[in-house]
């Protein structure tokens, strides 16, 4: 017997409309309704990716019976409020990153989820990400042995004046940290486990800028190593980002030509006593397929399939509001740490 298709209803119009609605349709999914607060953007978005219906108000969303879930897609300004009502409404939420303005807010969404039962996922794609998702494996097999050092370098394209405040909205002020580091924090901690202590430098490097365009963070991990990321949005010609992992017993590479990952990533790496790194063969299952449309679409719809697990299985499977929780811990203390000068922050 097949099973009855899921309905979801998806807030925001912007990485909403390029990824999360496309992706849903692609998996199967029903999307009935869009929201945004423009009506203009919406209706235009809701033509274009042929969804019958739209709204203005998420609150006229939520009160649908038709929805088995809600896909928070705006402002990370507004994810509490969205996400919290969405769940008093009885919905499964899949919320974007970064997943709030504070661990505060994060750990409410949590408890919230969690009392009603409910499925609460955040939206780190990229950890389905080929190149991202076999450097999981190799390290669980034991390729780079005891973590000892992992370096992240993001070098991002200088943003004309005018386009300065556009960034921090889409951060709710939290700048390129919440926008590029949520991502890549996560992405650390789930190779190597919790962090027990940050440090932390933010930086606005552009004369009149409205939020940071540069940080550098050190993260110390509970089960040892240490890791280190850096992204300035200033650059004159961008170098894209470079991922290196060292360990007791080998070290793995890979790099992207800007802040997301390709699905044809590459994963470079060597064993204790080699000179050179080498290309290690990517196992097929991480290309399941092609999806042409954006670089982010094929992360994001296997990203859904595990969404609609959890809905069919009664879980939230990782990465969930847990997850988000743990990131945003380490979001609040490289802010508290660099409020600080710098100074070393304990997590554990």
């Amino acid at each position: 017997m097949t099973a009855k298709k899921l309905r979801v209803g998806v807030a925001g119009v912007g990485f909403g409309a390029l990824v999360h609605v496309p992706g849903f349709l692609s998996e199967g999914w029903e999307v009935p309704v869009i929201c945004s607060r423009s009506r203009e953007r919406v209706a235009t978005a809701a033509r274009d990716l042929g969804v019958p219906e739209y709204v203005t108000d998420y609150r006229e969303m939520l009160a649908r019976k038709d929805l088995d879930a809600i896909a928070v897609a705006t402002p990370v300004d507004s994810h509490h409020e969205i996400t919290m009502a969405a769940l008093r409404a009885g919905k499964h939420v899949l919320c974007e990153k970064p997943f709030a303005v504070n661990v505060a807010q994060a750990r409410e969404m949590e408890r919230e989820a969690e009392k009603r039962n409910l499925v609460g996922m955040d939206a780190h794609e990229f950890r389905f990400a080929p190149q991202r998702a076999y450097i999981a494996e190799l390290i669980g097999l034991g390729y780079l042995g005891q973590l000892r050092f992992a370096s992240v370098d993001i070098d991002m394209a200088a943003r004309a004046r005018g386009q300065q405040q556009a960034p921090a909205r889409l951060g709710g002020g939290h700048g390129m940290l919440g926008s590029q580091g949520s991502h890549f924090i996560d992405c650390l901690m789930t190779w190597f486990g919790g962090v027990k202590s940050v440090s932390a430098n933010l930086r606005m490097l552009t004369p009149g800028a409205a939020f940071e365009d540069m940080f550098s963070i050190t993260l110390d991990f509970a089960r040892g190593g240490s890791g280190v990321v850096t992204l300035t949005s200033v650059a004159t010609v961008a170098q894209g980002t470079r991922i290196v992992l060292h360990g007791t017993d080998g070290t793995l590479s890979a790099s992207q030509p800007g802040n997301n990952p390709q699905p044809e990533g590459v994963v470079y790496g060597g064993k204790r006593g080699e000179t050179a790194l080498k290309e290690l063969t990517m196992p097929a299952h991480y290309r399941p397929f092609v999806d042409g449309r954006d670089i982010r679409l094929m992360p994001f719809r296997l990203l859904v399939r595990q969404f609609e697990r959890g809905i069919r299985e009664g879980c939230s499977p990782a990465p969930n509001f847990t997850d988000g929780v743990r990131v945003q811990e380490v979001l609040d203390a490289a802010r508290e740490s660099a409020a600080q000068g710098g100074k070393t922050i304990a997590l554990m």
